[in-house]
């Protein structure tokens, strides 16, 4: 049994896809280390906090559906979405082909204080 799994908190930047290979720039030019793999993913036109880890009881656990793990984005967009829109996102969207899960959506103020 493995007692020494690594998890790294990691700050993904604008335009870099979230893997170790394919396109770049992407996860393998930050240093980071060897048989990490990221739990869930950010589009490349995305930035925030990503899990990165070696352990893969925990990855599939955060990640299969079956096990229906709550998740929650803080999301900037461009233009201040339509009521209709987050409906529409709130009772799911589809995507290549996937429709999403429903889910709670909300607008927040545009300035706030984190709790």
């Amino acid at each position: 049994m493995n007692n020494s799994f690594k998890y790294i908190l990691f700050h993904k930047p604008y335009g870099v896809n979230c893997q170790f290979t394919g396109d770049l720039p992407n996860l393998s030019q930050f240093g980071l280390p060897p048989n990490v793999y990221s739990v869930g993913r950010l589009d490349k036109d995305s930035e925030g906090l990503l899990l990165l880890t070696d352990d893969g009881p925990l990855k599939h656990r955060l990640t299969d559906p079956k096990f229906f793990k709550e998740k929650t984005y803080w999301v900037q967009v461009e233009k201040i979405p339509t009521d209709e829109a987050l409906e529409q996102l709130a009772s799911g969207v589809e995507i290549n082909g996937y429709k999403t899960r429903a889910c709670r959506v909300k607008k927040m103020p545009e300035t706030f204080e984190l709790p």
